[in-house]
């Protein structure tokens, strides 16, 4: 399959939110205008970004929203249950393990480890927090389909390395620091820092 853009890829999600909306609304057919209008783009990105996955909706008529959100969870790979491990069982990590919004979207949070005794053994909401030197054999016994990553930066790739090793294919990475992992294993990402200096930009050139 050929290589789709991030960009592209973060745009289909947002799609699907938005046709999710319209069929809470009981809208049954939706345009690629008013799929832009939600999403702040243009109805030719819209067709464009769909057109790379096959043809959708009829000229003059839309989208059928049922199919469509059916589509972009097929495309997205959301028709399946996914197992999660956090690492890090800081206020971050703390949040992002009881988010309820994962659950609905099939992202299921199964284990949650830390190297801190005065967090191990900690309960949240029926989860146990464990040491994180059980990761490799809870991971042997249980595997895991994606990580986040909630770690200081010094121990961020020691335990990525160990999560490779496990099996992993997927980090999403809080830590600080760019992890070097093999091509086949997929990392997102995710810098407070680089977003409030977006916001910054944004508020500096308005």
């Amino acid at each position: 399959m050929r290589k789709i853009a991030e960009s592209t890829v973060r745009r289909l999600s947002l799609y699907l939110r938005f046709l999710e909306e319209f069929e809470a609304e009981g809208v049954e057919t939706v345009s690629s205008e008013a799929l832009a209008h939600r999403g702040g783009t243009t109805a030719a990105q819209v067709r464009k970004d769909l057109s790379f996955f096959g043809s959708f909706g009829k000229r003059g008529l839309g989208y059928s929203v049922p199919e469509l959100t059916q589509a972009l969870r097929d495309i997205l790979g959301l028709g399946r249950r996914y197992e999660i491990v956090v690492v890090g069982a800081g206020k971050i990590g703390s949040a992002l393990a009881q988010f309820r919004g994962f659950a609905e979207r099939g992202f299921h949070v199964e284990w949650v480890y830390d190297s801190d005794p005065a967090k191990i053994g900690a309960d949240w909401n029926g989860m146990t927090v464990r040491d994180v030197r059980e990761l490799d054999a809870d991971l042997a016994s249980a595997p895991a389909d994606i990580a986040i990553l909630v770690t200081p930066a010094d121990v961020a790739q020691p335990i990525a390395d160990r999560l490779v090793r496990a099996g992993i294919k997927a980090i999403l990475n809080f830590a600080p620091v760019q992890l070097a992992v093999p091509e086949d294993v997929a990392v997102k990402n995710v810098s407070m820092a680089l977003e409030l200096e977006t916001l910054s930009y944004a508020l500096r050139n308005r």
